[in-house]
């Protein structure tokens, strides 16, 4: 006898498990503790099989012989619908958006916060809407090829570079979790157009170093964007590091900057050295910073760091365009001139870059390594601005002087 909705809720637990029946195979399975579950019986290739369809009442009567009724035409096609329902769920299992986004999960918390910004734009505007729906494991070289080539068609070629190798790491993930076999990224090698290479623009020559330090001097924005600018030529870590300068990575004792392993792009902590004139600016936006997290904190929150525009937007206000000097061309200024004005070890500039250096072993060097010569390295280096902005500053003396009379 078929069952009925007021049948299903009278059906009260027993000492033991027990099955009220419906029709076609489809029955109720009354638990002891007095949960209800769908259940079929089919067979298939001569064996009786069991499948599940929800418990009541979360899948009702009609949604169960729904779902009878579809593994029923599954059966007269020839498949075996428990099959069919474990092959689908490996389907969804195995996208390329779900491995992806499982992938940047265990990623992110080693990730600077600008990378992650970085990896997510990259996945959710260029790689899911190609192949976020497709299985991982049938997607072939030619489709993420295509979603390659879109970005190529924006002359965005180190982004498509950049995206290829996010999707390298996705496949690889794949690889890791059984979910695919091939990192198909590796079969596009010589497929992608190469982007010219252009260095971070730069000033190298002294004099036009020394005109730098006085037009900074001379900025007129606000305290902190000039703090940042005053700091970039001094430190000259990568831009990000200095934005996202904390107040608790300061070690005043030993004026010094400690900044941690998860900040740093070689993912190993790094020690700065600060000069007395450094310390200086730092002391000054204590006063007004100090009791936040960041050094340098956002105008729209001082619970977000400078925006990684403050600076370039200041060189631009002080009439130095993007060939000229971007935020980044700081440490190409300080790499160039401390070895060929200033002459200090190669691999002493390197470390203080936060570049990755080997000893005559081939082993890293460690953060403190050589840290006292570049302790007095740095303090040279600040002194030298000093002296060029004040070489600067008596020439335009002179130059008023001659042109008053």
């Amino acid at each position: 006898m078929a069952l009925t909705d007021p049948k299903i809720k009278q059906a009260k637990a027993k000492d033991k498990d027990y099955k009220l029946s419906d029709e076609k195979g489809l029955f109720l399975l009354v638990k002891k503790t007095g949960a209800k579950y769908w259940r079929m019986k089919y067979r298939f290739a001569g064996k009786e099989k069991l499948m599940a369809f929800g418990v009541y009442p979360d899948v009702t009567l009609k949604e169960a012989r729904a779902h009878g009724e579809e593994a029923r035409k599954q059966l007269r096609a020839g498949i075996d619908p428990n099959a069919a329902k474990k092959a689908e769920k490996q389907k969804e299992n195995n996208s390329f958006e779900l491995v992806a986004r499982e992938w940047y999960a265990k990623k992110k918390p080693h990730w600077s916060e600008s990378h992650c910004v970085r990896v997510l734009r990259g996945l959710e505007n260029d790689l899911l809407p190609s192949l976020g729906d497709m299985p991982i494991d049938i997607i072939s070289a030619s489709d993420l090829l295509t979603a390659l080539r879109k970005i190529e068609a924006r002359e965005a070629f180190e982004s498509a570079r950049k995206v290829k190798q996010i999707a390298g790491q996705i496949f690889r993930y794949g690889i890791a979790t059984a979910r695919c076999k091939h990192d198909i990224s590796a079969d596009l090698r010589e497929a992608l157009q190469q982007p010219v290479v252009k260095h971070f623009a730069a000033i190298t020559e002294p004099k036009e170093v020394g005109r730098l330090m006085v037009a900074i001097d001379g900025f007129q924005g606000t305290v902190t964007v000039k703090a940042a600018l005053q700091l970039s030529p001094l430190l000259f870590q990568r831009p990000g590091e200095i934005r996202h300068m904390e107040w608790k990575e300061i070690n005043w004792e030993e004026e010094r900057w400690e900044i941690p392993a998860e900040k740093m792009k070689l993912r190993e902590p790094h020690i700065v050295p600060l000069c007395k004139q450094a310390l200086a600016i730092l002391e000054q936006q204590e006063l007004l910073t100090g009791r936040g997290r960041y050094v340098l904190p956002s105008q729209r929150g001082a619970s977000r760091p400078l925006s990684e525009n403050g600076v370039r937007v200041a060189l631009r206000t002080m009439g130095f365009d993007n060939e000229t000097i971007t935020p980044h061309g700081f440490r190409a200024m300080a790499r160039t001139i401390l070895d060929e004005v200033l002459g200090f070890r190669v691999d002493w500039i390197e470390q203080q870059l936060a570049h990755a250096v080997k000893d005559a072993n081939g082993r890293a060097y460690n953060r403190t390594k050589h840290l006292e010569q570049r302790r007095n390295m740095m303090q040279k280096w600040a002194d030298y601005l000093d002296d060029l902005r004040l070489q600067v500053n008596s020439d335009n003396i002179i130059s008023f002087i001659r042109a008053k009379d």
